[in-house]
Order: structure tokens, then C-alpha cells, then sequence
């Protein structure tokens, strides 16, 4: 059974109560009322069985419920009065949906079904019930109420059903009262915490921990490769040569923040090798990707990063240098990586905007992110500053 049909029967029982049920019926809605001492009806509604059409069902239902609540008919009766006396109010939070998902029409049918689907469900359910919600701020508790303050989750419903209602007061001419509370209230607001960027010393230890077996060899290249490049866990899917193996690139176009569709484009990879006492350590990346070595298994799409940290978090070693990085009140992850590159990159007097475009991102981002890294030495600058000071006897002498 597809999950919008359950999720379609949830918000009817949710809507009406027990004793209503939906189901399909050569391809359309059949609404059934089956109460505690009545005949058990049904009746054909004008909607095809589909995901895209439960959501004008559901109003359509709601309207029906209501007529039969306030009119002491039968379910027919109800529906035939629910045709002709359709409320303004629900269809027009129906049509907004739509509109909205046009508006929104660069978000991917996976993004919508994750990111949007869930609250908007429930704002929905939430209109339709006797005491519905009459202006945003109350709409946005009741239907956020199910994600606990300081989920990421709930930071993600919140955005999303911020931007519908704004939508609706902007685009669709609701009154004012609908727009989006300021602040969020009930969200509780942590500290990010600092990502740890991990030495060579470090990667080093880690890399040779990795057991010698087929998945392991796999695994040990990959994080060679994030450590060198500082690659996103993403970008291995991506990372091909050019120019018969001459260049190193990643395919790996990720969504930027802040601008519509827009992407970051594909990008040439520069190494910055991992240093030990005798020197820089070439492990032939780049010859291994053009002859085709293989990767470890990623995941679904956009999952990289989670089967690296799964594969990560059992090895003894992660679990060394994770605590090594809490006792500086930093976090190691499998972006650690990706934080040595702009931390040796700064420490080896690369200019901001050369690291971030060869880590694939806006110098503005890069700033925001990496800007630490420019003063991880800022002790030695003034210890430097001090040793330079000429004695005060001197300065007299040379005074004109």
C-alpha cells in the first residue's frame, strides 16, 4: 500500500473521527460513515484514487463532516450539500498548497515529499478541526507541535511552513494575521559546535588503523582522498580525471545557499599533501582514480556523509581522536577532513579566495566557516611582534 494512502486515511480519521474511512473504488474516492447505531453509507466522490488529488479530497470530506454534524442528514444529503456549500476558508488553503508548490518549483519531488509534505499535512489537518487555528503564529505551534525544539527536523518543518504561509499573505492576498511568528518561541537555540579540523599526525595514526582487507583498502582511499583534496564525503561520487588523467575534478554539483537553483559548478581538485617527519606523503591519488580503483559503497544519493561517519565510528582509532578533539571542545566528524585542507591551506599561506574556490564554495561562505583557520597562529604573530621591539634606549638615539 503507498504511504499517501495511509497518510490520506490518518487525516480523514484525524479530521472526522472514528467511523470514517476512505477507500478506493474503480479508481475514485468512496467515503464510508459506519457510526454506532446507524446504517453503515457510502458515497462516490469526484476525485481520482492519487497522491496528487487526496489533498482536495480531504477538504472536500472536511466540508462533508460538517454538513453532516450541523444538518441531522444522511451521508448523501451531506454531500450534496457540501457540493453547493464549499467554504472559501479551506479551499482556498488547499489552492495555496498547489500554488505554492508551483512557486516552489525547483524543489525536487523528493525535497517536497520530505521537507514540505509533513507540515503542511498538518497545518491542513489542523484547519479542518473544530477549534482551528485563526492566525499564523498559533497555526505554526499546533502544527510543529510533533518535532521537539532544538530538532534539526523542526528547524526544517519551521522553514518550510514559514515560507508557505509568507506565501500566502504575499502572493495569495491572506490577511496578515497568517504571517509567521518573528521568532520561534518554543525553539531552543545551541551553539553550533566547532568542527574539528584533524592534523596529519592524526590522519596519518587513522589511516593505518584500517584493517588490510578488500573494504578496508576501499575505505583507507577514500579518506586519503578527503584528507587530501578536502572533498565533501558527497564528492567521491563525483571524482573523476580529465585531460587523460592529468586533472582531478569533481562532478559534484551541491545547491547554494541563499540562491535559487542555483549550484556550484563542477571543479578541478588540488592536493595538499598530508605531511609526516620526512616529509609529504604521495599516495598516487590521482594515478588510482584514473585507472579506476575502487570506492567503498556511499549510500543513497546524498548519503555519503552518513555511510562514512557509520563506517568511522567503529574503528578504535575515530574513537581515540574523537576524544582527543572533545577535550579542545571541538567535534570530530566526516567533514574533519575537509577542515584539516583549509587549515593547512591558511597555515601554508594560500590566499582565502584560492581555497575556497579549489573547496568548491563562495569566498563568503568560506569566510564564514573557515575564517578561524587565518588566526590558528595568531600567538606566534605576536610572540614574533614582541621579539622585533628595539629597546627604548634605541628609539631615543634614533629619534630625529
Amino acid at each position: 500500500m503507498a504511504d499517501w494512502s495511509d497518510a490520506f486515511r490518518s487525516a480523514v480519521k484525524a479530521s472526522c473521527g472514528p467511523g470514517w474511512l476512505v477507500f478506493e473504488d474503480r479508481d475514485s474516492v468512496r467515503l464510508r460513515l459506519r457510526l454506532p447505531g446507524r446504517k453503515t453509507e457510502t458515497v462516490t466522490l469526484p476525485y481520482h484514487w492519487s497522491e496528487a488529488a487526496w489533498p482536495d479530497a480531504l477538504m472536500r470530506i472536511r466540508q462533508i463532516h460538517n454538513a453532516f454534524i450541523d444538518g441531522e442528514m444522511d451521508l448523501k444529503g451531506a454531500a450534496n450539500v457540501g457540493t453547493v456549500t464549499s467554504s472559501n476558508f479551506t479551499n482556498d488553503w488547499s489552492a495555496a498548497v498547489k500554488a505554492f508548490r508551483q512557486h516552489r518549483a525547483r524543489v525536487s519531488d523528493r525535497t517536497w515529499k520530505q521537507k514540505y509534505t509533513p507540515v503542511l499535512i498538518r497545518a491542513l489537518n489542523a484547519l479542518g478541526t473544530a477549534n482551528a487555528p485563526t492566525n499564523g503564529p498559533d497555526l505554526c505551534a499546533v502544527a510543529l507541535k510533533q518535532w521537539s525544539p532544538g530538532m534539526r527536523q523542526r528547524q526544517i518543518m519551521r522553514q518550510s511552513l514559514h515560507g508557505f504561509l509568507t506565501f500566502c499573505v504575499q502572493r495569495r492576498s491572506f490577511k496578515a494575521c497568517w504571517l509567521p511568528p518573528v521568532v520561534d518561541e518554543n525553539e531552543i537555540t545551541t551553539a553550533k559546535r566547532v568542527g574539528y579540523p584533524m592534523t596529519d599526525a592524526q590522519i596519518l595514526r587513522l589511516i593505518e588503523s584500517i584493517h588490510d582487507t578488500t573494504t578496508g583498502q576501499r575505505w583507507r582511499f577514500a579518506c586519503q582522498l578527503l584528507a587530501v583534496y578536502g572533498l565533501r564525503p558527497e564528492d567521491l561520487r563525483y571524482i573523476h580525471t580529465r585531460q587523460n588523467g592529468a586533472e582531478l575534478w569533481s562532478g559534484y554539483e551541491k545547491s547554494q545557499g541563499g540562491r535559487k537553483g542555483a549550484k556550484t559548478p563542477p571543479r578541478r581538485l588540488y592536493p595538499l599533501l598530508v605531511q609526516e617527519a620526512g616529509g609529504p606523503v604521495d599516495w598516487n591519488l590521482q594515478q588510482r582514480v584514473a585507472i579506476g580503483e575502487e570506492l567503498p559503497p556511499l549510500g543513497q544519493e546524498g548519503k555519503a556523509g552518513e555511510a562514512l561517519g557509520t563506517h568511522l565510528r567503529r574503528l578504535p582509532m575515530w574513537k581515540s581522536i574523537s576524544a582527543e578533539a572533545e577535550r579542545e571542545k571541538q567535534q570530530l566528524t566526516p567533514y574533519s577532513f575537509r577542515h584539516r585542507y583549509s587549515a593547512e591551506g591558511h597555515r601554508r599561506g594560500l590566499q582565502p579566495k584560492q581555497l575556497a574556490d579549489a573547496m568548491g564554495h563562495s569566498l563568503e561562505v568560506h569566510m564564514g566557516s573557515y575564517a578561524r583557520f587565518m588566526t590558528r597562529n595568531l600567538a606566534d604573530a605576536f610572540d614574533a611582534a614582541n621579539s622585533n621591539i628595539l629597546p627604548a634606549t634605541t628609539l631615543v638615539a634614533n629619534m630625529p
